[in-house]
């Protein structure tokens, strides 16, 4: 039996909230992450806080975590998944390997975004008499925002990739149809809609954020 228009929606809007809530949840952490990145790098132009040894203690965990494959990823924190909701199965305990893939990939993001803010805006900043809030806020953030914006629309495109590998692993979404209909009772039509699907949600990410990206680069 093929699936109808309902399993469809529920698939969408299964993979929406694969990619939404864990960019969100990347976006707050990851990005507190990357702050702490920046301000402890000896490299950075920020006046206060450098610590070389916390930041190759921070640098070496995202560095770690990127680098294992997102399937192992998911495998190996079975444990904490279950621990934190209860199950391993399903579209929010499929948010938590997909979390935990995008804070790391977000801070470095946020972190490289920071570095490469001429030391002037700093100076500016300092001669102002601006406090570190501002600096981060009202300066580096306003200064760094496209290309942080940049790395939010790579990082939920690279989302949709993951969640349709979370849902091989009964993670739900358009990836477990895909897999479910698809793969294991070889409906070819059904393949070729969830990949359409996902290639539709894909281009309007990056429509969206490129049209975003320019109206702030015109303000």
């Amino acid at each position: 039996m093929y699936p109808d228009l309902l399993e469809f929606s529920e698939a969408i809007i299964e993979t929406l909230i694969l990619v939404l809530l864990p960019g969100i949840l990347a976006i707050i952490i990851g990005g507190i992450f990357g702050v702490c990145l920046y301000i402890t790098n000896i490299k950075s132009s920020f006046p206060y806080y450098k610590n070389n040894k916390l930041y190759q203690v921070l640098n070496i965990i995202v560095n770690i975590t990127r680098s294992i494959p997102f399937v192992i990823l998911m495998i190996a924190i079975i444990p904490f998944t279950r621990l934190l909701i209860g199950t391993t199965i399903g579209t929010m305990a499929a948010c938590v390997p997909l979390t935990i893939a995008a804070i790391p990939f977000f801070a470095r993001i946020v972190e490289n975004a920071f570095l490469e803010i001429p030391k002037g805006v700093i100076d500016t900043a300092l001669s102002f008499g601006a406090s570190n809030y501002q600096i981060i806020f009202n300066f580096n953030l306003v200064e760094a925002r496209n290309n942080i914006l940049y790395g939010i629309i790579l990082m939920l495109v690279t989302l949709v990739g993951y969640s349709a590998m979370a849902g091989t692993l009964a993670g739900g979404g358009l990836g477990a149809m895909a897999f479910n209909y698809g793969y294991q009772r070889f409906q070819f039509s059904t393949m070729v809609i969830t990949v359409m699907l996902m290639i539709v949600l894909v281009q309007f990410i990056e429509y969206s954020g490129n049209k975003l990206l320019s109206y702030l680069s015109n303000k």
